[in-house]
């Protein structure tokens, strides 16, 4: 088991690790839409937030050695699901190979952001 960290993802704000790496597979904890740069949520709405939540994920999944053609798996927690095809248009952007994934409506989210996703991916 080997933890990644890079610093061009938020750094864990409790007790865990960016992504773990086990047995080929590499499982992200959630990423959130906080800036690395300066440690706060960035400014917008869901499509903002959807797209720096992508881009903290393919910090970790590249720091890892992996990519996104390479997730198999997300989850992703949304605070409304009325952005649900909002957050579908930032997010097909991104994996494009349409991994397996689960979406579902949370009451809160950590530091009141409006979206937090999790992958499972292949890595070296």
């Amino acid at each position: 088991m080997v933890k990644v960290f890079t610093e061009k993802a938020p750094q864990a704000i409790g007790p865990y690790s960016q992504a773990i790496k086990a047995n080929g597979m590499l499982f992200t904890s959630g990423q959130i839409p906080i800036d690395p740069a300066t440690g706060a949520v960035v400014p917008g709405g869901i499509k903002e937030q959807s797209e720096q939540v992508c881009k903290n994920l393919k910090a970790v999944l590249e720091a890892a050695g992996s990519c996104f053609g390479r997730v198999v798996k997300t989850t992703c927690f949304l605070a409304d699901m009325g952005d649900f095809a909002a957050f579908n248009e930032v997010y097909g952007g991104y994996f494009t190979e349409k991994p397996a994934r689960s979406c579902v409506a949370v009451k809160t989210l950590p530091k009141n952001v409006l979206v937090e996703v999790e992958c499972v991916a292949l890595c070296d």
